[in-house]
């Protein structure tokens, strides 16, 4: 999917060695919101090959929707480029997807910090949520963001979401369990989809991030 010069794309295995430069060369900038295991959890880590497959499984489903974030820095020019050749700059998940009388979702991310900044992240958020409503019939996503998160808290300010209260010690994050504040968009606050109220309200015309 695509968002001019945004694409959500599948994670593939020839991603592995862009993901892990970033994850290693910029440690320091994703540590502090990374999710981490609790002692008390027997959960196996994952080669990022297994993590790949896994990740196939649950889109499949859907349970997850998993995502890379890629930049092209040729659009313009070539719009037509594919998606799956271009570099991953982030990673972006939908998670726990719930039919039923719930029809609901999570959603959760991390970019580069030569990206941040640009706008890449509230234009990634809007693009899935628009395929959540649109095409999974989805009612209700929420995203949970630690209070000292503040580049977070600018996202979800940007597309409008409403704040619904605090989860104390809600995730394992950087070593400790952490409160969060809690946010959510419902299908009926943006009728006319989010991504469109995004760069209606915060996108130049001409910007990278205007829609083909």
């Amino acid at each position: 999917m695509r968002a001019g010069a945004v694409v959500l794309r599948p994670l593939r295995r020839s991603d592995g060695p862009a993901w892990f430069r970033i994850r290693e060369s910029q440690a320091d900038w994703l540590q502090p919101w990374e999710a981490t295991r609790p002692p008390e959890s027997s959960e196996q880590i994952l080669t990022f090959s297994r993590m790949v497959v896994r990740n196939r499984r649950m889109a499949q489903v859907p349970t997850a929707l998993p995502w890379a974030i890629a930049w092209d820095d040729r659009w313009p020019a070539s719009p037509a480029a594919r998606p799956q050749k271009l570099p991953v700059i982030g990673q972006f998940t939908v998670s726990n997807i719930v039919a039923g009388s719930a029809m609901s979702c999570s959603m959760g991310y991390w970019i580069s910090q030569s990206h941040a900044g640009r706008g890449v992240m509230p234009t990634a958020v809007a693009l899935a949520a628009d395929y959540c409503f649109q095409v999974l019939r989805l009612h209700r996503i929420e995203i949970c963001i630690r209070p000292e998160n503040l580049k977070s808290l600018r996202v979800v300010d940007k597309l409008g979401l409403n704040e619904e209260g605090m989860r104390p010690r809600y995730l394992h994050i950087d070593g400790h369990w952490r409160d969060h504040r809690v946010f959510r968009l419902l299908r009926e606050d943006h009728p006319d989809g989010v991504l469109r109220h995004y760069l209606r309200d915060h996108v130049l015309p001409g910007s990278p991030l205007t829609r083909q």
